[in-house]
């Protein structure tokens, strides 16, 4: 009898998960969005006007939303004329679909401008996404917003009765080519990251939210910055979390929680009962993270939990210290098991140093990230039964092939004292190990297997503390090319980035690349067969792959070079004013008369050349605005002046409001 009632269970179970498949496939939608993205001017600090990137004349942009088990498609004309773009929708699995997921010379090349390109992909993951650029370090200009993915079987949606989204952000006055220009440069060789000038939530310094007592609410809170962590907390409110990174957990209670860049957190709210108050919701910018700073930073912003409309908008009360939540005791809702031991394990060590041209760059294992001629996910699929060989995706995208459904184990040593939230595309991973700042590298530890949690936590990214270590477990069960890189939008394009190149072989089988795809490389001259040098006939032949700067003579450092500069400049600035004390005296020595007469040629040839020199500019800048108008059809209000003459069209970075 027992054994019957048993099969019949199984039967109903089976029935049940047929029939929800086919009511889910009843109600699967295509979720079209038409993306053209330009320039617009925005000010949401409400301290400078500058130019921002928008889509559809707007800013913030859009959000994406749609049901698990929709069909997402995304239309994107790059209307920036001075830029080349991508999207990234961060998170996504994008299974089957790789040549979606959107890093520049990773899975695509660049859309230029003035080109097409659309993304087309099913979401089988429900939770809490978003998307940005994912070329150039653009993404803090603002080419970045929320994707939301509702899942009718949500285990907690009788737990609250609204959704709301709620973004943190960096926010920098000058735009990303002008930052990046100096912070990889070799007035800066320590590599001290720019420092933002404000923190918004939801894209403005004045938010306000209003609620109703006794009503609970699902906060979907993304950090959608560039560079710090962010702490939040709600005056007067605990958080309920329930979802990490599109991971449901077990519900658990916070006071705080810690987002580092590009992680995520779902949590409930409930508002209490009385009326007579608001109350402050804080985001205070992790500032152990920069390396100066600024006397005038107010590294805070407050928006309000609004219960009263009609009463004050409170300011913050002072915290003796940030005590955040451990994301690392949070139990998945699916109670998955530890992973077996791994095929495949992967030490990287994570440095700072300084190269031949001056610059501070990053680096995996001695390996500073540097883009190939050609995309990976190109040279996957065009170079046979040698895409199982990592030497032909070139030495420096720290290429590593992954076979199918291998386990995978990542060890990260931070060799460094700064924090890195590190992202991996196309997987979640199970977090077996974070250790304390300073413990060293996982190597010097006694840490074995059985001291990991059975039931490990799983996100996307996560926080590595300074001069610390974290263990990181996957399935390689999606076929593909995927990045794992810090999200700190300075160390992406100064080089700590590794690619995960996922069952290759596989991937040639079963991969179409569609012909728009293809038509961008063409646009932009960016070959899409071969190695990454782009060489067709020997695979091995990597002879003219992009390389980056050589390293440093010997016994040179970062303290040395700066030392350096600064002698020099102190050398230079003796000479200047020896030479002006000199020219001073031959001033006072020389008869008036003469003197006079020199005062008067200089006077009227400085006169002339300044003449001259502003009649130059006035045809510059008229000519700018004629070619401007050419560009955006005689509108948009946006000038764009090129700041010297680069490789390719997308390099021509400058932007002026009008």
């Amino acid at each position: 009898m027992a054994s019957t009632m048993a099969s019949l269970r199984h039967f109903g179970v089976l029935c049940s998960f047929f029939l929800l498949s086919a009511v889910s496939l009843v109600k699967a939608a295509t979720v079209t969005y038409d993306f053209n993205i330009t320039w617009v001017a925005a000010n949401p600090d409400g301290m400078h006007e500058r130019p921002t990137i928008g889509i559809n004349g707007q800013w913030p942009i859009p959000r994406i939303e749609a049901n698990i088990g929709d069909q997402i498609v995304v239309n994107v004309l790059n209307s920036l004329g001075n830029q080349s773009t991508s999207l990234h929708f961060h998170g996504l699995f994008m299974n089957g679909t790789t040549q979606m997921d959107g890093p520049s010379f990773v899975s695509q090349c660049p859309i230029p401008p003035g080109s097409r390109f659309t993304y087309n992909f099913t979401v089988d993951q429900p939770g809490t996404y978003w998307y940005h650029s994912h070329t150039k370090g653009q993404y803090p200009d603002g080419l970045r917003g929320p994707l939301i993915i509702h899942d009718p079987a949500n285990p907690f949606k009788d737990m609250y009765d609204e959704e709301l989204i709620l973004t943190v952000s960096d926010w920098y006055h000058e735009q990303v080519p002008s930052l990046l220009a100096r912070f990889m440069s070799k007035f800066n060789p320590t590599g001290a990251e720019p420092v933002p000038n404000s923190v918004l939530l939801n894209d403005t310094q004045n938010l306000t939210i209003s609620v109703q007592p006794g009503k609970t609410y699902l906060f979907r809170m993304v950090n959608i910055g560039a560079f710090p962590g962010q702490y939040i907390w709600f005056e007067g409110h605990n958080m309920t979390i329930l979802e990490v990174d599109g991971v449901y957990t077990q519900p658990a209670e916070a006071e705080m929680i810690y987002l580092g860049a590009a992680q995520r957190c779902s949590f409930l709210i409930t508002a209490g009962n009385d009326t007579s108050a608001n109350f402050p919701i804080v985001a205070s910018m992790d500032t152990t993270m920069f390396d100066h700073l600024p006397p005038d930073l107010n590294y805070n912003v407050t928006g309000w939990l609004v219960y009263d409309s009609t009463q004050s908008l409170p300011a913050p009360a002072s915290i003796d210290a940030y005590n955040p939540f451990d994301d690392m005791t949070l139990i998945p809702w699916d109670n998955q098991t530890l992973l077996g031991e791994p095929d495949q394990s992967i030490t990287l060590d994570v440095i700072m140093n300084t190269l031949g041209d001056g610059a501070n760059y990053a680096f995996f294992n001695n390996i500073t990230y540097t883009p190939p001629k050609v995309p990976t996910l190109f040279t996957a699929m065009s170079t046979g039964d040698m895409a199982a060989n990592p030497a032909v995706y070139g030495e420096y995208t720290h290429s590593f092939v992954l076979e199918k459904d291998q386990i995978v184990e990542i060890i990260v040593n931070n060799i460094d004292p700064g924090r890195h939230p590190f992202h991996l595309h196309g997987h979640h991973f199970q977090s077996l190990y974070r250790s304390a700042e300073d413990a060293g590298t996982f190597q010097d530890s006694n840490v074995t297997e059985a001291d990991f949690p059975q039931i490990p936590m799983r996100r996307d990214t996560i926080v590595l503390w300074p001069n610390g270590n974290i263990v990181l477990r996957f399935k390689a069960d999606n076929p593909g090319v995927w990045l794992f890189h810090c999200h700190i939008e300075w160390h992406v394009q100064s080089g700590l980035m590794a690619t995960f190149v996922e069952a290759p072989l596989d991937l040639q089988k079963s991969l179409v690349i569609p012909q728009d795809h293809y038509d961008v490389c063409n646009a932009g001259g960016v070959p899409s067969a071969g190695n990454a040098a782009g060489n067709t006939v020997d695979l091995l032949d990597l002879s003219g792959q992009n390389t980056p700067p050589a390293p440093l003579p010997g016994g040179f450092t970062a303290r040395g070079i700066v030392a350096l500069v600064f002698s020099c400049l102190s050398g230079i600035l003796g000479v200047a004013v020896v030479a002006w004390y000199g020219f001073v005296g031959m001033e006072k020595t020389a008869p008036i008369a003469a003197g006079a007469a020199a005062t008067e040629s200089k006077t009227t040839s400085s006169s002339d050349a300044d003449s001259t020199r502003k009649t130059q500019q006035q045809e510059e800048i008229s000519n700018n605005n004629n070619n401007n108008r050419n560009s955006q059809g005689g509108g948009g209000g946006v000038l764009l002046q090129s700041q010297g003459q680069g490789q390719q069209q997308d390099e021509i970075t400058t932007v002026a409001v009008a």
